[in-house]
């Protein structure tokens, strides 16, 4: 799956693109992440991650911005599958050269509107730390409601409370439309 939006391009990421991968990875982990940060390794992380073979409703897309003078990669966006078929959990990371953008919600929304229209799922749920006022605004502004909280496995988020927040897909565009 691909997407494009006035700002982004999203696309899967190719394998030779796994050293590029590893750095931005890199930025965008500043002071959090796993303890050994070799090169080789993170090469190695990021192209095994970029090999894993994509099905026809895998959301596993790279953010790149297209904004002259170049394209550059400036995060990730995946809707990950988890235990209950008619769920998905949106994921996002971003590098500090994505931050304030607007980077993150204008991929989310482009998430979303895959899930809506080529997805069998009924509703998202996203994740996030109770300090992290930035998802936490993003999250809400795109219709996600707080449906509570818990301790999130250390390789979700480093066995740290989290906020869950949901986003029903079958009733967002009629309460949007009664809202006009």
């Amino acid at each position: 799956m691909f997407a494009r939006t006035t700002r982004l391009t999203l696309r899967p990421g190719w394998p030779e693109e796994a050293a590029l991968l590893a750095a931005t990875i890199d930025q965008a982990m500043v002071g959090s992440g796993p303890t050994d940060r070799s090169p080789s390794r993170r090469a190695r992380d990021a192209a095994a991650c970029l090999a894993v073979p994509h099905g026809s409703t895998d959301v596993r897309l790279l953010i790149w911005e297209h904004e002259p003078p170049a394209p550059r990669l400036v995060g990730g966006i995946d809707l990950l599958e988890g235990d209950d078929p008619r769920e998905r959990e949106l994921a996002y990371w971003l590098t500090p050269a994505g931050w304030t953008r607007g980077y993150a919600g204008e991929a989310a929304q482009a998430v979303i509107d895959i899930a809506r229209h080529a997805l069998p799922v009924r509703h998202l749920v996203a994740w996030h730390r109770p300090d992290d006022q930035a998802s936490d605004r993003l999250l809400a502004g795109l219709g996600f409601r707080e449906t509570g909280r818990a301790v999130r496995p250390p390789i979700a988020a480093g066995g740290v409370e989290s906020v869950r927040r949901q986003l029903d897909l079958r009733n967002q565009g009629i309460a949007l439309a009664l809202a006009a």
